[in-house]
């Protein structure tokens, strides 16, 4: 039986984010830059608010896919993943996703940027790189889905700023080295009120434990709660606010800062009684892009920098990682999903 996180006391930090958006606000950008220099070393997640994301746009991507996933199973299943071939997009059922090895009890969507077949990349059959999977029903998914997308992603870009002066870093250094074309990808999940017939809830997690792949997640979620990070040695729950969008680091932002901001575990137990939601967006490297350590000079401004993080919870040596993101994003992918990734990658 797996184990139960205990009640914690402590919560995350919640940042205003908005004098990232606004270049006369040089003084407040640089509390905003502590802030996150601060909740990166600590937990590696906090809260945002000011992200200019529409509260009325969530509510109808939140609506809209309680719609979609209320559908009949073979409705749903008219999109598979499969069917998404290298671009990996689409639908996938509860208990078809592997984290750490075990089925997830969730079910949900994949999405990524939609490319056209004439991209160059995509012509040249890039995996992860291609068009989207949509729904017949609701229609309206798509239109709403990239307007989402759209807003959440330019958080994030500007969200970067941010973590750029934390790091002592122009604040256009990831825009310019790392995201100028980004890797975005946005799933939507569906997490049953109990587990389906076939998966033991006691060996199984809604999401096991795992660190993300990439720079940033930006996560909204309904008010189910159910996240959990593992923050200085111990489980704390991670309840929704309000307006807010939850913020994560990912492994390779552990690997540019030499493990100073760590990429921090989390996982979901949904004990609610009701089926829940939650959207995250990961905002990642370019797929070409090549991964190695900042040097340690650039970081000279970041107050107390000093690489070396701890032991990963997988025992996994991230710093020793050479290849471009897009090396490492297959290598993770396809143990989330093997047969999948035996067929189509």
């Amino acid at each position: 039986m797996h184990e139960r996180a205990a009640a914690s006391d402590e919560t995350l930090p919640v940042i205003d984010m908005a004098p990232l958006f606004r270049s006369d606000a040089v003084d407040e950008q640089r509390q905003v830059a502590e802030a996150i220099r601060a909740a990166c070393r600590r937990h590696g997640f906090f809260f945002l608010t000011g992200h200019g994301v529409a509260p009325a746009l969530l509510a109808e991507l939140e609506a809209v896919s309680r719609r979609f996933f209320a559908l009949p199973q073979e409705a749903k299943m008219a999109i598979p993943m499969a069917k998404g071939g290298p671009a990996w997009r689409g639908y996938f059922p509860v208990g078809q996703e592997l984290t750490s090895g075990k089925p997830d009890i969730k079910e949900g969507l994949y999405f990524g940027s939609e490319l056209l077949p004439e991209h160059p990349r995509v012509a040249d059959g890039w995996p992860l790189h291609g068009a989207n999977l949509w729904p017949a029903e609701p229609p309206e998914m798509r239109e709403i889905v990239l307007r989402y997308m759209a807003a959440v992603s330019g958080a994030a870009q500007t969200l970067l700023r941010g973590v750029a002066m934390a790091l002592g870093l122009p604040a256009d250094y990831f825009q310019t080295a790392y995201t100028a074309e980004p890797t975005v990808l946005f799933r939507i999940f569906h997490y049953p009120a109990t587990a389906p017939e076939g998966i033991d809830a006691s060996e199984s997690w809604s999401v096991g434990e795992h660190t993300d792949y990439g720079l940033l997640t930006l996560l909204a979620q309904d008010e189910s709660g159910g996240l959990q990070v593992k923050s200085q040695g111990r489980w704390i729950a991670v309840p929704p606010l309000p307006g807010t969008l939850v913020c994560n680091i990912g492994d390779m932002l552990d690997l540019l800062t030499g493990g100073w901001f760590c990429s921090t575990p989390h996982r979901v137990d949904n004990q609610s009684g009701r089926d829940r939601l939650s959207f995250p967006l990961f905002f990642d490297p370019d797929f070409a892009a090549e991964m190695c350590r900042l040097p340690a000079g650039n970081l000279a401004d970041a107050a107390g920098y000093e690489a070396g993080g701890g032991d990963r919870w997988d025992g996994a040596d991230l710093q020793a990682f050479e290849g471009t993101y897009g090396d490492y994003l297959m290598g993770k992918v396809s143990k989330v999903f093997p047969e999948l990734g035996r067929r189509v990658l």
